[in-house]
Order: C-alpha cells, then sequence, then structure tokens
C-alpha cells in the first residue's frame, strides 16, 4: 500500500498490518517477517497526521485504528482511560457536553491519544500548561516480545519518559490513562491583538503570559519594518455566566461547522509568492483593525483548518514539507529575524506560518524548551527544500532544534548537531534492542 503522512510527502510502498484485538496485535508483532539473521522493524500508525515519515515502515506498519474505545472516566479526577487509536475528536464529543475538554491540543483534533504521545504534542498553552505529556497517567506499551508493560511516572519510570515524545520508537502504545481539563462552556472569549513587527508580537506574547491560550499567524513575506508583522490571538474558556442570555441554557451547544473540501490537487502554479503575498495582505488587512475581542467556538479556535476536507491538497501533487523549529529565549528574537529575512527575501513565503511562545519543559527526549517556535508550510519543490536547508543552519547557529512530528526531510547531521539527547535516545533503544525491532523511515534516515 502506498502511503504517506500528512504533508503527502515522501510516499512509501508500505506493508500494513490491521490487527483488532489486544491478541491480534501481539500476534502480529510476533509475525512480522525477518530479514536474513535480524527481525524486520515495524512501527505503529494511527490517523496518519504526522507530517512527514515518523509513521513510515516499508517492513510492516501496524494500523492502531481499530483500537478505539474508550474504557472508563473518573468525574472527580477527569481521568480518561482509553486505547491508543481513540481521537481528540472522540473524546471531545463525548466529554464536551459533560464539562470536559482536553488539556493540550495540537492545530488538529484528527490526531489519536497514541499518536499525540508519541508526538508529545504542544498547542497555544504550552507556555503555562506544558505539553501532552503533563496530562498522562500511564501508558500500556506493547514491546516486540509481547509483554504489556504499564508505564508511568513511578513505574517503569524510564520507559515512560522515554515514550514522551519517543515518536512510537519504544513499543506499540496500546492504552493510556489521560487527565482532561474542567470546563462551562465550548466556546472561548478570543482577544485578537495587531502587531505590526516582530518586536511588537513578541512583546505581545511576553505581556500576556498569563492568557491560558496564545498563538499567532505571522506574515513570513514581509521585509523591512513590517518584518514579522502578526495577528496574535489569545484565548481563555469562557464561563458559563459570560455567554450572552440566548446560550446560557445550553453553553455546551456550538454551531455546526460548514466543512468545505479541497476536492483536487491545485496546479503548482497556484501557490507562488505573488498568491501568498496577496492573502497575506488581506489576512492582515483584515486582522489589524485594533484589537477585538470575541466569542469563538472551540473547533473555530482550536482546529480552524479542520473545517477543509484534505487542505493538504492545496500544495498539489508534490505535497509539502514543514519547517519547525524551536528557540531558546535568549537567543529567539535574533533568531526569528534572521529565518524571517532569509524566508522575505526568497520569496517562499508560507500562508500557514505560526508563532508561538513555549514555556520551560525537562524531558528526555520531547521537542519543546522555553522560547519560541514557529511552524511553516512549504510545497515540497527543489528550491523550497533548499531554502528549508538555510533555515536549518540558522536555527543550528541559534541553539534551535527541530519538530520530528512535522518533519520529513532533515539530515542525520543536522539532527544530531541540534540535540544532544540524540545518543543518549539512541543507547536506550540499543540497549533495549528496541532499534532492530521499532523504526520508521524517519527513523533510519535520522539515525536513530
Amino acid at each position: 500500500m502506498r502511503l504517506s503522512g500528512w504533508g503527502r510527502f515522501p510516499i512509501a510502498e508500505c506493508n500494513v498490518l490491521c490487527p483488532r484485538t489486544e491478541a491480534d496485535l501481539i500476534a502480529a508483532l510476533a509475525q512480522v517477517p525477518s530479514l536474513a539473521t535480524t527481525i524486520a522493524p515495524a512501527i505503529a500508525r494511527g490517523m496518519g497526521r504526522a507530517y512527514g515519515d515518523s509513521a513510515l515502515n516499508t517492513h510492516a506498519i501496524v494500523s492502531m485504528t481499530a483500537f478505539a474505545h474508550m474504557l472508563s472516566f473518573d468525574a472527580h479526577s477527569g481521568v480518561l482511560v482509553a486505547e491508543s487509536g481513540v481521537t481528540l475528536a472522540d473524546v471531545i464529543s463525548v466529554f464536551l457536553p459533560r464539562g470536559w475538554f482536553v488539556s493540550v491540543t495540537p492545530g488538529t483534533k484528527f490526531v489519536t491519544l497514541g499518536g499525540a504521545i508519541a508526538a508529545d504534542v504542544h498547542g497555544k498553552n504550552h507556555h503555562k500548561d506544558g505539553s501532552f505529556g503533563g496530562f498522562v497517567e500511564w501508558i500500556d506499551i506493547v514491546g516486540r516480545d509481547g509483554v504489556v508493560r504499564r508505564c508511568a511516572r513511578t513505574e517503569n519510570a524510564d520507559l515512560f519518559e522515554w515514550t514522551l515524545g519517543g515518536m512510537g520508537l519504544t513499543g506499540v502504545i496500546l492504552r493510556c490513562a489521560i487527565r482532561l481539563r474542567r470546563v462551562e462552556s465550548g466556546w472561548l472569549r478570543q482577544r485578537s491583538i495587531p502587531a505590526p513587527n516582530l518586536a511588537a508580537a513578541m512583546s505581545a506574547f511576553e505581556d500576556n503570559t498569563q492568557s491560558t491560550y496564545s498563538v499567532a499567524w505571522i506574515d513570513c513575506l514581509a521585509k523591512g519594518a513590517n518584518l514579522g508583522r502578526s495577528i496574535v490571538l489569545l484565548g481563555e474558556h469562557a464561563l458559563a455566566d459570560e455567554l450572552d442570555v440566548a446560550r446560557r441554557p445550553a453553553p455546551f451547544v456550538t454551531p455546526r461547522r460548514r466543512m468545505r473540501a479541497m476536492p483536487f490537487d491545485a496546479p503548482g502554479f497556484a501557490l507562488n509568492q505573488w498568491s501568498v503575498r496577496a492573502f497575506n495582505a488581506l489576512y492582515w488587512w483584515k486582522g489589524s483593525r485594533g484589537a477585538r475581542q470575541t466569542l469563538v467556538d472551540w473547533d473555530s479556535y482550536f482546529y480552524p483548518l479542520d473545517s477543509i476536507h484534505q487542505w493538504n491538497r492545496i500544495y498539489g501533487k508534490r505535497g509539502f514539507a514543514q519547517f519547525q523549529c524551536v528557540l531558546p529565549l535568549a537567543a529567539s528574537r535574533a533568531g526569528l529575524e534572521e529565518l524571517l529575512s532569509v524566508i522575505s527575501a526568497s520569496g517562499q513565503g508560507s500562508f500557514l506560518a505560526v508563532l508561538k511562545r513555549m514555556g520551560p519543559q525537562d524531558s528526555r527526549f520531547s521537542f519543546p524548551m522555553e522560547g519560541y517556535t514557529l511552524a511553516l508550510d512549504f510545497p515540497a519543490h527543489p528550491k523550497a527544500l533548499a531554502l528549508m536547508e538555510r533555515l536549518d543552519a540558522i536555527t543550528l547557529a541559534h541553539g534551535g532544534r527541530f519538530y520530528l512530528a512535522k518533519d520529513s526531510r532533515l539530515s542525520r547531521a543536522t539532527f544530531e548537531a541540534s540535540d544532544p539527547r540524540v545518543a543518549d535516545f539512541r543507547a536506550m533503544r540499543s540497549e533495549r534492542g528496541l532499534d532492530q525491532t521499532f523504526s520508521s523511515i524517519q527513523s533510519e534516515r535520522l539515525g536513530l
């Protein structure tokens, strides 16, 4: 079966196993065919929303989509026990009407709990609440030996910590327990702050660290005095008494968004510096008409792109690659200015450009560090890929690192230079025999 990540780049011919029960899963792992005297490696896959090749393996992909059952819920603590194939969309549809929401969410709700743990996803609230792993109570992990290991901060703690952000390379996540967040409504109070340049955008973030959610759309083609102009969006879950009278009787009822679709691959010429520049200019004009506060439904606030079915087709048949780095706080201003200057000068802008403030995080192998993260999508053509290598070098020069859930093209040398934890992760995998049993095209490319 030909598969790719969400970026549709790269594409690989893969052997897919589809177990439906725990016994099937254990049997499937045991029966993955061997290559010569070594065991052929496998990797688990959920909804395939990692952008690149982290859930691709030509030998064996273990699809976890059948493991989509919620098992128990404690209404006092907010702890949900569920199988790893349950999606964030599933959790929200069941528990938001009961007054609970996911504690951390990426920009799409169509990711599985297993995928969220493997990537240790972060959201608009990292500066305040940290990443998804901070709300994971325990994980059941299946090894190639068929043993299911319960891992938590007090039990198999080492494996637990390596699994958060370990990209599925420590075993197959079978089930987990996560803590949800109490909310009083399905609405958010959103405040938009137009920032005419990067300095103003960063000041808006720093002046609003008490805000639960913060994120900025950034115009990556703006130049000169407008370099880094942004619309910073702050958010808070609305309390029931903050809703208008008509909404208070049913605070969790929100309008159903009209789903649109990208029915075909856009032609290659459609996404160019002129179309992106025009889009960015219009988006800036709409958002720059003064600071405003509005009430926004949860789906529109957290998942604006989920309303466009197959939006990844906007980038055409070649697909796209995302560049996402995080820069340490002290180097963020200089690093971001250099990154944005190079992008703007190249004319290869992205209309899906996002800036976020990250909080402190001490972890074994997860992506975040305290500072700023910049994420941009580029069509997967040679000029853009060459530009991304220049952005890699700038990131390294400022002490930054890269997000594996979005990566599809980093070199092994760049990755190793960006993160001294790589050697420890590689050694852990070797000591446990995991390097022979679980791998992806990404892990092979990066030498993990």
